[in-house]
């Protein structure tokens, strides 16, 4: 029987790995050394965590599967920065240089709105509507971008605008991309929200926009268990980071999503 003091310091040791994946940390080897132990240390305690669900494994690594209930937005904004910010540099070259650009609600397309506001690699004149708040503080003082907040209720843990008068403001506006966030993406099943409203208001988006496009990062295509889907018209695309599943590309490709890895 393991004596308690190895026992207590396995349950810290695994707390700090959780911590570590959470804020973007997914390697064996950088987990390892930030850690203080050995490699097969840090797989031997991958496995633990992943037979408890607690992770999910991916190539060299592992990432903590996002979870409901809704994280909050100022929860979520502290989680996995370095691939929110490597999807968000992919995203930006999706972004037409004229058009009018739909930009979501969330941590992962806020990134992308700081990509925007980078003058030498954004072309000016252009239109970006958001139904985020944070994505429409972040490019209000853009001098080159015409920003769009869209009405609404506001959910209180996305910060992301719902309801009758969002339908009807985007009933009249078009797009030539839609840059979607979600809190749950699968392939075949499209994206997948904890209410009806996020959903709707998605499916609402990509009907008006020529082409879409959804920024997750890996965690999110471990979750299954969303409460709501809307499927994507054919042809959208998918920006994930590294740490994507390795048969995410055949999966992608049986369903018409077009696969963009960032880093």
């Amino acid at each position: 029987m393991a004596h308690p003091t190895a026992r207590r310091g396995t349950r810290e040791r695994h707390e700090a790995l959780l911590r570590l994946l959470r804020e973007g940390t997914t390697q064996v080897e950088e987990l390892a050394a930030a850690l203080a132990v050995s490699p097969s240390t840090v797989r031997r305690d991958l496995g633990r965590l992943t037979e408890g669900g607690r992770v999910t494994r991916t190539y060299g690594g592992a990432v903590v599967p996002e979870a409901f209930p809704e994280r909050p937005v100022g929860e979520s904004a502290l989680v996995r920065l370095h691939a929110k910010a490597a999807i968000a540099e992919a995203a930006l070259a999706l972004v037409p240089e004229n058009g009018a650009v739909f930009v979501d609600a969330g941590t992962t397309c806020a990134a992308l709105a700081r990509q925007l506001l980078d003058a030498d690699a954004h072309a000016g004149g252009s239109v970006v509507v958001t139904r985020g708040l944070e994505t429409a503080q972040l490019l209000a003082g853009a001098p080159d971008i015409d920003v769009v907040m869209l009405g609404g209720s506001v959910r209180p843990l996305s910060h992301g605008l719902v309801g009758p008068l969002t339908d009807l403001a985007l009933d009249r506006l078009s797009f030539s991309v839609a840059f979607l966030g979600a809190d749950a993406v699968d392939p075949e099943r499209g994206v997948g929200e904890p209410t009806l409203e996020e959903t709707a208001v998605k499916e609402r988006v990509a009907a008006r926009a020529h082409h879409v496009v959804v920024l997750a990062d890996a965690t999110k295509l471990a979750v299954d268990d969303a409460p709501a889907w809307t499927r994507l018209p054919r042809g959208w695309t998918l920006v994930t980071d590294a740490e994507a599943p390795d048969d995410l590309a055949e999966r992608c490709a049986a369903a018409g999503v077009t696969l963009v890895r960032a880093g």
